[in-house]
């Protein structure tokens, strides 16, 4: 399945210390009416919580990295899913000591300081949707009402 689109326009901002990373994230794309759109950010965050999808088990494994963190890359994408725009990002974060963790940004990841792009994509949609032999939400095809 694939779409073909358009670049549109970009949107860029700062996020507040505080936020959940990927709530503020979503909440700037459905304020902007993104639809469709690619993502990405830099910056720190005070604490985090990334997902590693378990592939036998179908289900994500969650852990929480109680430390500042630098955001080495946070890529992702917008479409989608029971009619509003969702944020699907995955992160890399680096520690005090130079390693890298990562993994499927999650609920709880608090900003210290982030500035984000979110460029926003035209000609096409794409719906999040149940992708039975993954388990996951992934895009699917819309079938007219």
């Amino acid at each position: 399945m694939r779409v073909r689109v358009a670049t549109g326009e970009v949107v860029m901002g700062r996020l507040e210390r505080g936020d959940d990373l990927l709530e503020a994230l979503t909440a700037v794309c459905r304020a902007e009416g993104v639809r469709l759109g690619r993502l990405e950010a830099l910056g720190a965050v005070e604490r985090a919580v990334v997902g590693f999808y378990d592939q036998d088990g179908l289900g994500y494994r969650y852990h929480e990295l109680d430390e500042p963190l630098e955001i080495l890359v946070l890529v992702g994408n917008v479409s989608l899913r029971d009619g509003q725009p969702t944020v699907h990002a995955h992160v890399v974060l680096g520690d005090a000591e130079g390693r890298a963790l990562g993994g499927h940004l999650a609920p709880g990841t608090r900003v210290f300081a982030c500035e984000y792009s979110v460029e926003i994509l035209e000609g096409g949609e794409l719906h999040r949707g149940a992708h039975e032999p993954t388990g996951l939400p992934l895009w699917v095809r819309k079938h007219p009402a």
